[in-house]
């Protein structure tokens, strides 16, 4: 039997006109059984064009306040039968039910109702029932029924009804059931997580916005973005944004919300942590010094601000070769230095919620957890040391806190007069992550006599405070928790540092 078909009839019951006035009138042109309900009913005949309302198929009215339309034998079966099957099309004919060649039906916007902050009456309202029943009846029997589910397939419909006279093939069936089947399980996949408030265990993702990278972590890889950059950020200018590209500026954005509405702040990222980082009373001063704190690693680096970049330190910034520049804002003359490099991509970050947990693919599936969005207080300090800090250096021991906590473990940050100074990063051992931070300091002409330095995690050794009051550390701030933390407050106490802690961990790997 042919896998080709020509459309003979249609049902069409879709919740958003836009875009199917064509369709309709090539549908008609084509000499198409029309078969549609209430508003779209009303909308084809508005065109002049000949329609046939559900219920005279059925004969059964709309009931329920329109809930129940569609939901009936003499419908699903003109979609479900096997036409090269001699019972199905047996009892289409005793049962008298039309043949449906074409299915065309969108969805309830369900999510936007949610996104709008509507009664829970008016969500659960938009939970399509007819409408998702269609689509995956259609969808199931692509052999012999085409399934249009949404308006953005309505371009590549009307092409194929163009070129073909109304024929289809069983590939661009099976296409466009697969197309069906994508918008259904994301609809279920949407309203699961917002009928699930007590957290019930299970992963639902469903991304439907794809995004295709110029290539992976490396060129031998494919990558892919699935999710909504344009509710994210407002790209002003540059190349596309690549796959590490966006990890970077993840982890820019994840920091620069611990500084959210503070004192201007200024950072520089490479490979997902701040080789640079300071906080001025001028944006100009915090990109200069937060550039200090490594001018060799900021060379291709992301560079993110709290506050409007303004032409001075776009005249700063111009001067250095980064990939990529956020800001909440830029002046006029700022975004037109700035732009004076090709590739340069520059970002207006919008104020839009963070995800609250992350997710993230492990062996043979996933880790889930809550996103880390403890930020150490002064509240929640613990004092352990006879000698305390002072209140400048306790501004420093929280200001290095919030950068340990984007840094990769294991860490340690060192930090003087809210500019960072060195992190040791990603190291197996906290001794080499502080070892590391120091010499990287000492390269940059950094003095440490009082400087102050934040770790991710406890001590379990005194060597570190040991080795960090050497260097000139003055004041530590670390979690505590481990049975040993008193040999690192008695080094503290007989070397006159002082140290406080937070009560909570910070691991980022």
């Amino acid at each position: 039997m042919s896998t080709s078909k020509t459309i003979k009839s249609a049902l069409i019951s879709v919740f958003h006109k836009d875009g199917l006035e064509p369709i309709v009138r090539k549908l008609n042109e084509l000499n198409v059984t029309i078969y549609s309900t209430g508003g779209t009913e009303k909308f084809i005949k508005d065109l002049g064009i000949s329609v046939v309302p559900v219920e005279d198929v059925t004969s059964y009215p709309s009931i329920l306040g329109g809930r129940v339309k569609t939901l009936h034998p003499k419908v699903f079966g003109g979609i479900l039968n096997r036409q090269d099957h001699a019972g199905d099309v047996a009892e289409l004919k005793e049962y008298d039910i039309p043949q449906i060649d074409l299915v065309i039906v969108d969805l309830y916007p369900f999510e936007k109702t949610v996104a709008s902050g509507a009664s829970e009456q008016d969500i659960v309202e938009k939970i399509d029932i007819g409408g998702i029943s269609l689509i995956r009846a259609a969808a199931k029997n692509f052999k012999d029924t085409f399934t249009v589910s949404s308006m953005d397939q309505y371009d590549d419909f009307i092409t194929i009804l163009s070129e073909s006279k109304g024929k289809t093939t069983i590939a661009q069936r099976k296409k466009f059931a697969a197309k069906s089947f994508n918008i259904s399980s994301h609809y279920d996949t949407a309203i699961f997580n917002y009928f699930n408030a007590d957290e019930e265990p299970a992963l639902k993702v469903s991304e439907t916005k794809a995004q295709v990278l110029r290539y992976g972590e490396n060129p031998h890889q494919k990558g892919y973005f699935f999710g909504d950059l344009e509710d994210m950020f407002d790209k002003l200018h540059g190349k596309e944004l690549s796959y590490n590209n966006l990890l970077d500026v993840d982890a820019a954005v994840n920091l620069i919300e611990e500084f959210k509405g503070e004192a201007p702040t200024f950072a520089i990222l490479k490979h997902n942590n701040a080789c640079g980082f300071a906080q001025r009373d001028t944006i100009k001063q915090a990109y200069i010094d937060a550039l200090a704190g490594d001018p060799v690693s900021a060379f291709g680096g992301i560079l993110i601000a709290n506050t409007q970049i303004d032409a001075a330190t776009a005249e700063e910034i111009h001067t250095l070769f980064c990939e990529v520049v956020i800001a909440p804002s830029y002046s006029d003359e700022a975004l037109s230095i700035l732009k004076g490099k090709k590739n340069r991509i520059i970002l207006i970050q919008k104020d839009v919620a963070l995800p609250k947990t992350t997710i993230r693919t492990c062996l043979n599936g996933n880790l889930v957890q809550d996103k880390d969005n403890v930020t150490d207080q002064l509240e929640d300090l613990k004092y352990v040391t006879n000698h305390k800090p002072t209140d400048s250096q306790l501004e420093d021991l929280l200001f290095a806190s919030k950068l340990c906590k984007n840094t990769k473990s294991n860490t340690i940050i060192l930090v003087k007069n809210k500019q960072l100074l060195a992190g040791g990063t990603g190291q197996t051992s906290r001794v080499d992550a502080l070892n590391q931070a120091i010499e990287k300091a000492t390269s940059f002409k950094f003095d440490l006599n009082g400087a102050v330095m934040a770790s991710d995690a406890f001590f379990p050794f005194p060597d570190c405070v040991e080795i960090a009051g050497k260097a000139g550390v003055i004041s530590v701030i670390q979690p505590g928790g481990s049975i040993k933390d008193q040999l690192s407050v008695d080094y503290c106490n007989e070397n006159n540092l002082s140290m406080v802690m937070t009560g909570t961990r910070h691991f980022k790997h």
